[in-house]
């Protein structure tokens, strides 16, 4: 990996955070009129990217900086989101109220934190470059 290469995806992993971090707090504290854009959002669902968003905005540090504490923050992020798709879809089954587009998210959420998650245990795997 290049020197510049956790630079780049430290960007992207910021960039993903400040978005997911506005749009849950968006519809959490019901600001812009997004909740209401929303729909049926479910509320365990929206903490959990809220939660998410703080793991990836600490992770951005660490992986600028090559910090292998990186993979276990980022991991705990996947972790809590996979939890979440979990009880989404208990939710679901049990006949709760949500949106399509929401399965879809939590889906590609999780997903982009399991790159990122690898990308971080890659980068701290190579030795620092001053």
């Amino acid at each position: 990996m290049n020197k510049q290469a956790p630079l780049i995806w430290a960007s992207v992993l910021l960039l993903f955070a400040v978005l997911t971090l506005f749009m849950s707090s968006s519809v959490l504290f019901d600001m812009f009129g997004i909740r209401e854009r929303e729909g049926n959002y479910v509320p365990f669902v929206v903490w959990a990217n809220f939660f998410a968003s703080l793991l990836y905005m600490a992770s951005v540090y660490g992986l600028v900086h090559r910090q292998k504490w990186t993979v276990r923050v980022l991991g705990m992020a996947l972790i809590l989101l996979v939890v979440t798709f979990t009880a989404f879809l208990f939710h679901i089954r049990s006949g709760g109220l949500y949106e399509t587009k929401t399965l879809g998210a939590l889906v590609f959420r999780t997903g982009v934190t399991g790159l990122f998650t690898f990308i971080a245990w890659k980068t701290s795997q190579q030795p620092k470059r001053t």
